[in-house]
């Protein structure tokens, strides 16, 4: 299994390695600390930790992928995303629960996440000769979800719900739009044609692996850094 040993010089195989680590050492603290956390906000901090424990399975077998093959694992990077994505939105939805927020609001949040992440994934896979008219249509499920949660009912139900919880779906809403925006970026430089037709890249190889690198360093951010908000948030009380 000598070829499945990761280089010093493979900065992506590390990077894998190291998002399985941090994933689940997020996963280990919340599920732990899901005994010290009034119940009110117990199952945001559940899945929270729900979210990390699943990426670290993926980032596991991605990591394994990588090594074998040489190549970037996008369709377990997808059936991650597919199962955390949704997720992650969710969280808006119980943070704002007790403010008045109703089922339809999360299965608007779930929808419009699966058509950004289904879409995606034909444009970059399945259907690349028209992954201009996928992309945009992901892109405009992304912005549909950017619009709840900054100015649609996400945001109006914040304002509501207490001083901490407004400051923490601002927090989460800053990670959507910002922290998020990485994967349309990888999405326009994965696909053909780069951006609006032009050529993006010399080495399409290379920027795979960096687009991977870069993948793997957000996702952590953004997925351990949702948990961390979440937990900050049941550790107050408006």
């Amino acid at each position: 299994m000598e070829h499945l040993t990761i280089g010093s010089d493979n900065y992506v195989a590390f990077t894998f390695f190291i998002g399985t680590m941090a994933m689940m050492a997020a996963s280990v603290f919340f599920f732990f600390e899901l005994s010290n956390t009034s119940q009110k906000w117990r199952t945001s901090v559940l899945v929270s930790g729900l979210i990390t424990f699943i990426a670290a399975v993926h980032y596991y077998y991605m990591r394994g992928y990588n090594l074998e093959t040489g190549e970037s694992p996008t369709f377990f990077r997808y059936v991650d995303w597919i199962l955390t994505v949704p997720l992650m939105c969710v969280e808006f939805y119980l943070i704002t629960r007790k403010a008045g927020a109703k089922i339809a609001l999360l299965w608007k949040l779930i929808f419009a996440s699966l058509v950004m992440l289904v879409t995606g994934y034909i444009g970059e896979t399945i259907d690349r000769d028209g992954s201009v008219l996928w992309g945009v249509i992901s892109g405009a499920a992304y912005f549909y979800i950017v619009y709840l949660i900054w100015f649609g009912e996400v945001a109006k139900l914040a304002t509501t719900a207490g001083t901490q919880v407004a400051k923490a779906t601002r927090t989460l809403a800053w990670f959507v739009l910002v922290g998020w925006a990485i994967y349309p970026l990888g999405y326009i430089l994965g696909t053909p044609g780069g951006l609006f037709g032009a050529q993006l890249v010399a080495d399409p190889a290379a920027a795979s692996h960096a687009m991977d690198i870069v993948y793997n360093i957000a996702d952590a951010v953004n997925k351990i850094g949702f948990g961390l908000v979440i937990y900050a948030l049941s550790r107050t009380e408006d």
